[in-house]
């Protein structure tokens, strides 16, 4: 079971406070629908996790990343999942805001059983859709590992931009020839047989990244982060909880397959294969300083148009519990 530094100094917190932390106004959470958070704070409720947890939390739900992002900045809710290239963003332009790490697993590249694509150089002459546009941090990472490999990926394929849902419907109708597409729409892919090619994970590493860098992550303003310390940290401690539960007890998982959306037990045990592998082992300065790599080559690829004039991650950028 995998066990983060921060977390398990969250434990002691919450252990040397008597298991209470005593809060004036609830933690106001945006929850996409379907959403992995959502399981997490069923799974508090469900768990009996929040009995003892001295605060309340507010579901608020967002209709999807940007909406959430908005309630964020307005200040209608206190906490969102985002990424760090965001947060990095915001605080270059005078923003406050801070990430601590949620999930470690990203995109996979995706093919059809017996497809004659076995490797990225196979891909040159295809048809690649592509899950989040020309600036997606899976497809501008692929594009470093091709360089790498040596030859330039975005000028020797046809590619085909869109959601992801629709981009599945395509892959599966033959439009397309692979799939870049987000984790939890390749788990739906691979129930129903198609191949996994490469993980955003495995491309990382195969960049020359070996330590874990964190994909999403909790997002919120470092001022109310320091008023609220101490039930952050708790919130932190009770979600890891909640995700450990989820995927160590088969009576916890049952109990949130409702809100998956899903009537397929393969896709069921997918989706969980692949949230429980986003757990984030460790979160200290080889991590951070693998996240700065990344951040490098996403520089690099994307000639400054997603990280614009900033040459490092904001200083600030990354929120550690217990500092």
């Amino acid at each position: 079971m995998k066990r983060s530094t921060a977390y398990l100094a969250s434990l002691l917190i919450v252990a040397l406070s008597g298991g209470l932390v005593q809060a004036s106004e609830p933690i106001r959470v945006g929850v996409m629908a379907g959403g992995t958070l959502a399981w997490e704070l069923a799974a508090m409720q469900n768990e009996g996790l929040l009995n003892a947890a001295g605060f309340e939390i507010d579901s608020v739900s967002t209709a999807n990343p940007q909406a959430g992002k908005v309630a964020l900045q307005a200040g209608s809710v206190d906490i969102i999942i985002s990424d760090w290239i965001w947060v990095s963003g915001m605080r270059a332009q005078g923003s406050d805001l801070s990430f601590y790490p949620y999930s470690d697993v990203s995109g996979s590249l995706l093919v059809p059983a017996g497809s004659p694509i076995k490797s990225l150089q196979d891909l040159q002459g295809k048809k690649l859709g592509i899950a989040g546009g020309e600036l997606d941090k899976n497809w501008l990472l692929l594009q470093a590992l091709a360089q790498k490999q040596g030859f330039d990926l975005n000028a020797k394929l046809e590619k085909v931009y869109g959601a992801p849902p629709i981009l599945t419907q395509q892959l599966k109708a033959g439009r397309i020839d692979a799939l870049l597409t987000y984790w939890h729409f390749a788990a739906h892919l691979k129930s129903q047989g198609y191949q996994q090619l490469l993980s955003g994970e495995e491309v990382i590493k195969q960049l020359g990244v070996e330590a874990e860098v964190p994909q999403m992550g909790y997002v919120f303003k470092s001022g109310w982060a320091e008023r609220h310390k101490a039930e952050l940290e708790s919130f932190f401690a009770l979600a890891a909880t909640a995700r450990n539960r989820l995927c160590d007890s088969e009576i916890a998982w049952k109990r949130i397959v409702p809100l998956t959306g899903t009537e397929s037990v393969d896709e069921q045990i997918q989706l969980r294969q692949g949230y429980c592998a986003g757990r984030v082992e460790n979160w200290g300065e080889a991590e951070k300083s693998a996240t700065q790599r990344v951040y490098q080559w996403l520089r690099k690829v994307a000639q400054n148009k997603l990280t614009d004039k900033s040459a490092q991650i904001e200083p600030g950028t990354f929120w550690s519990a217990g500092q």
